[in-house]
């Protein structure tokens, strides 16, 4: 099942493994259940810490669960944890044999004081770059408190459960049989949802901080190139950001980031927020900024209100709070988002096996999903506004090349359609002779560019009719001591490695302008 090169690689984390326990698979007589097999052989053949039971009686066939004698940890795969979920499997091998976690010592005692029942399920596929996160969040936390159980399930393994619960969009989390949320969450994510007086906790902690010299509002490439450059000059240096790493969190392949031939987007994210953590910076996560207050007299203090309750002061402020995928904005968008309406075709592809899906836009993203989604889906419709395709020359030859994608031009579309649970269908307009027309189909990946997040900025900063943020050459705002970097900017071509760069310039920006007004 492993190759060499992973098994070596497999062997020297094992020898972490501190506390002996056993793995019980759940098999039959499937294909599945003998590459699972194979799987767990490899693994047991590495170290003398671990053993395997081949007599498990779960329901969901092929699974395995990891048991520690003496300890009550409740940990199960159902399927086979490989592509993005290998390293998954790896981290629960080694928290359950004893290794400790690098999660901060507060949120490991957060965690384990949590009380009640708990029984998490999360639905992940192998290509999901995005459902690691919520999985290895999972399992620590299983492993830290008997009143926590999760299993994770491949849905494209498990179709009939994917069905029956109509999931089209991973990651999927249950509570206790509930819909918990979906999309990527960290270990604080869930802890804000479960432990209802986190928050407020949290919101207290940041109000009773003294103020930064900079605050970067952020945790992209821009904001963690800002908080780094700031913290090098010496100077008390801040990041609140919802999520660390942003928009980066949900990008699949990056070949472009000068130096790395080849990364992905969640891979590239840690690394930058280790870089960050390498400095003096306060890294403040889950905070969605709300209002900025202005200071009222240059050299005064700027304020940063938000949603959580919190505040926070500075002498500069960054802003970096970057882009979202644009949406379509047509009745049934919202009402079917998650159930057949996505935005990643990396993460959610593997859920419409066999079926028909439409691919909004014509540019590079539209084009991309619609030839990886045409390996998955019986068949791919990609419908573009204008009359002829934006994406590179090179994808568009490979994508009239593939049989089962249909492209449609000067199409725009109108509505998307459903039976009240999930997608049935689309409807576009002719362009040309402005004809309504009807796809039946059963998932839509809207790939039609970005937005800037910049909404709560509105009669503050200065804004292009877009939403961009006007910056001059060294970032500044039409605020003194406001400074902005990346995606929600007016500068052009949206690139991570721009956005590093803004953020770069912006932070010797705000330097700049502390040392003259201070």
């Amino acid at each position: 099942m492993l190759d060499a090169n992973l098994k070596t690689q497999l062997k020297a984390y094992l020898e972490k493994v501190t506390q002996p326990f056993e793995i019980v698979a759940s098999l039959d007589d499937s294909d599945k259940s003998r590459e699972l097999l194979g799987l767990l052989q490899d693994i047991v053949g590495l170290t003398d810490k671990i053993t395997l039971k081949t007599d498990g009686s779960d329901a969901r066939r092929p699974s395995f669960s990891l048991n520690r004698p003496g300890a009550d940890i409740a940990l199960r795969f159902a399927g086979i944890p490989m592509g993005h979920e290998f390293t998954s499997l790896v981290l629960a091998l080694l928290q359950v044999g004893g290794h400790p976690s690098k999660l901060a010592a507060d949120v490991i005692e957060q965690i384990k004081s949590i009380e009640g029942e708990f029984s998490f399920e999360t639905y992940f596929s192998l290509s999901c770059q995005n459902c690691p996160d919520v999985v290895q969040a999972l399992n620590l936390m299983a492993v830290l408190n008997p009143n926590i159980r999760h299993v994770a399930i491949d849905g494209a393994l498990f179709q009939d459960e994917v069905e029956q619960r109509q999931i089209m969009s991973v990651p999927s989390i249950y509570l206790n049989g509930e819909l918990f949320g979906q999309g990527r969450m960290g270990v604080e994510e869930i802890l804000a949802k479960i432990d209802t007086g986190a928050a407020a906790r949290d919101a207290e902690k940041l109000n009773a901080k003294a103020a930064f010299d900079v605050l970067v509002i952020g945790g992209g490439p821009a904001g963690a190139s800002a908080a780094i450059y700031a913290a090098r000059k010496g100077i008390r240096t801040g990041v609140a950001a919802e999520r660390f790493g942003g928009q980066v969190l949900d990008t699949m392949a990056i070949e472009n980031y000068i130096s790395v031939q080849e990364t992905e987007g969640p891979k590239l994210a840690r690394a930058l927020e280790e870089h960050v953590k390498q400095y003096d910076v306060d890294i403040m996560n889950l905070q969605r900024a709300s209002a900025l207050v202005p200071a009222k007299v240059e050299g005064e203090l700027h304020e940063v209100r938000f949603e959580s309750g919190a505040s926070l002061k500075a002498k500069t402020v960054i802003l970096s709070t970057g882009a979202r995928w644009r949406e379509m904005n047509v009745p049934g968008e919202q009402e079917y988002r998650g159930r057949g309406v996505a935005y990643c075709p990396h993460c959610d592809g593997p859920l419409f096996k066999g079926k028909r899906v439409a691919v909004i836009g014509g540019g590079n993203s539209g084009v991309e999903a619609a030839i990886d989604l045409a390996g998955i889906v019986a068949h791919v419709t990609l419908i573009e506004f204008d009359d002829k395709l934006r994406a590179d020359a090179v994808l568009q030859k490979k994508l009239a090349s593939l049989p089962n994608i249909n492209v449609i031009k000067s199409a725009l579309t109108t509505e998307v359609k459903g039976d009240g649970q999930k997608v049935n269908g689309l409807v576009y307009k002719d362009r040309n002779t402005d004809e309504l027309r009807t796809l039946e189909l059963e998932g839509i990946f809207v790939q039609i560019g970005l937005l800037p997040n910049s909404e709560w900025l509105k009669g503050v900063v200065e804004l292009t009719p877009r939403g961009e943020i006007i910056v001059d050459a060294k970032g500044q705002t039409n605020i003194p001591g406001v400074f902005a970097a990346g995606d929600v900017t007016t500068v052009p071509y949206k690139q991570i490695v721009i956005a590093v760069g803004e953020g770069a310039k912006a932070s010797l920006g705000a330097f700049d302008h502390l040392i003259r007004t201070t």
